[in-house]
Order: structure tokens, then sequence, then C-alpha cells
């Protein structure tokens, strides 16, 4: 693999836009950014971050970060005619920051390698204030020559780097970790208006929580600071969003003959939610449908 001069970036929405500021900051190396919302992209231009076309990206970059809203649009991006795999040269690097089907990531892997280049799939996890504060979790699918390529990046954004095995294992870890972390923010949207029915202080049920054996990351981040006061705002992580992750989960699940009950009855109440209007909204949102049928 030749030296790494310039970095592309497809992709500078909710999450891409910090990620991409925290490279364009560490890296010092030029960086080109692609995206059709163009308010995104002038932020960045205070920090260096030069405004491209993805033809333009593909061919002057050595690694591409691609940071999308599904694996669809990733495949797009790709196997498009003016995409990545018709435009690239070899020997380059694309790493998919996205949140993709197992499945979309090996397909995307493979046909790159075709073109001898190379792809890791590196799903983040955790919120949008940890892209902003560059402290992500990255889960990451690709041979281990790539990761050694790609880890000083990647570290740049994330402050845990795991690298999980081959092409479509980071997807495959972020998928199931967004499925636990989401049941259980179901779970806290149930005890939340379980609790304010039988009139006692929410604050003090999940103070209880989280000092006995239900605590838990989403307790203290989506339960205390989302569900508790009832705060859902748009540009977070939204219900739509994680509605796809779940769906993807279901059906990895289904690949393998398991039936996914907590996933399934899950995604019933994400398309509820989306439904009564809320999935543009945090995706913790969900506990309004029990506020709702609590007060009706």
């Amino acid at each position: 693999m030749h030296q790494i001069k310039t970095l592309g970036f497809i992709g500078v929405g909710i999450m891409g836009e910090p990620i991409c500021r925290h490279l364009a900051q560490k890296s010092k190396m030029k960086i080109l950014a692609a995206d059709k919302q163009f308010a995104a992209l002038e932020r960045l231009s205070k920090f260096g971050v030069l405004t491209s076309t993805i033809t333009e990206i593909a061919n002057e970059s050595d690694i591409i970060f691609m940071s999308l809203p599904s694996g669809e649009i990733v495949e797009d991006v790709v196997f498009g005619e003016t995409g990545l795999l018709n435009t690239m040269r070899s020997d380059k690097i694309v790493v998919d920051l996205s949140t993709s089907r197992a499945q979309t990531a090996k397909k995307v892997g493979a046909a790159l390698m075709t073109r001898g280049i190379y792809f890791a799939d590196a799903p983040v996890m955790r919120t949008r204030a940890a892209a902003e504060s560059g402290t992500l979790g990255i889960p990451v699918g690709c041979n281990i020559d790539v990761f050694n390529r790609i880890e000083k990046f990647l570290k740049m954004f994330g402050s845990d780097i795991m690298h999980c095995g081959e092409i479509g294992s980071g997807q495959i870890a972020k998928i199931l970790n967004n499925m636990v972390l989401y049941e259980t923010v179901l779970a806290l949207s149930e005890a939340s208006a379980i609790a304010r029915s039988a009139g006692v202080d929410v604050a003090k049920i999940f103070n209880a929580m989280s000092e006995g054996s239900a605590d838990s990351f989403a307790l203290r981040n989506h339960g205390i600071k989302a569900i508790l006061p009832q705060n859902f705002p748009e540009k977070a992580f939204p219900v739509n969003y994680a509605r796809k992750d779940i769906q993807y989960a279901v059906d990895l699940a289904s690949e393998f003959h398991i039936n996914a009950t907590g996933a399934k009855n899950l995604l019933n109440t994400f398309d509820e939610a989306i439904e009564q209007g809320y999935g543009e909204l945090y995706a913790p949102a969900i506990s309004l449908l029990f506020e709702k049928n609590r007060q009706s």
C-alpha cells in the first residue's frame, strides 16, 4: 500500500460532521468531503475541509470514509454509475462508518477487492455527544493488515477501537449492540410510565436502578438524560435510524432461524412511534407512546 496523503469523506450528517472535523484537526492532511447538505460542508470548511464530489474524492483520496444513513445508500455510492467501484484506482482503502447489513459489507468488500481496493466495515457506536468529543466505540471488520493501516485514523475520533474479525463482523457487533441497547431503552420507557402512573418519582426510580443490577449505559444516557425529562431533540440519532438498525438485527436473526422475539417487539414499537409522528425525534422518544397510553 502506498503512502497516505489525502483523506476523503462522504456523508457529513449527524455523526459524519464531527468525525470529519476530528480528522481535519488531528490528521493535518488534505481532506475532501461530499454531501448533499451544504451547511455542514460550510462549517467544516473553517477547519480546512474542501468541498468536493464523490468522483473527485474517488480519484484523489488514499482513504475514503463513508458515514451514510443506510446500507442501501452505501451501495448506491459504491455501485452507482459514477460510484467508487468504477472510479477508484487500486491500492486504496474504503472505510464504511455507516451501519449496514453484514451481507452488504461483504458484498461491497468483495466487489472492491476485484479492483484491488481494500475495505473495512467500521460502524460507529455511542451518541452524537461521543462523536463530538471523539470518544466513539468502533468495532471493525477487515483483515489485520488493513486494520493496522486505518487504526491511527479511527483513534482520531474513537476511544475504543476493536478489531472483530473479517469483513462483516464490525456490522454484526454494531447491529447486536443496538439491539440490546434499544431493548433496554424500551424497558426503561415502560418502567418510567409505570412509575409515573403509580405516583412515584421517576428520578428516584432511575437513581435506585443506577445503584442496582439494572444499571447500564442506556439508563445513564437514554433514561436519565432523555426519558426522565421527556427531552427528545431532533438532529440526534432518531427513531427512523434506530428502527433501521433493529430491522437489520431481525433480518440477521432470521438468516440463522433464530426467533428474536425481543427485537421483533421493539421493531413493532418503533413502527408505532413512526406512525404517531415521532420518527425524526431522538430514538428514546418511543417512551412517548407509553406516556400517551398512560394519560388516555
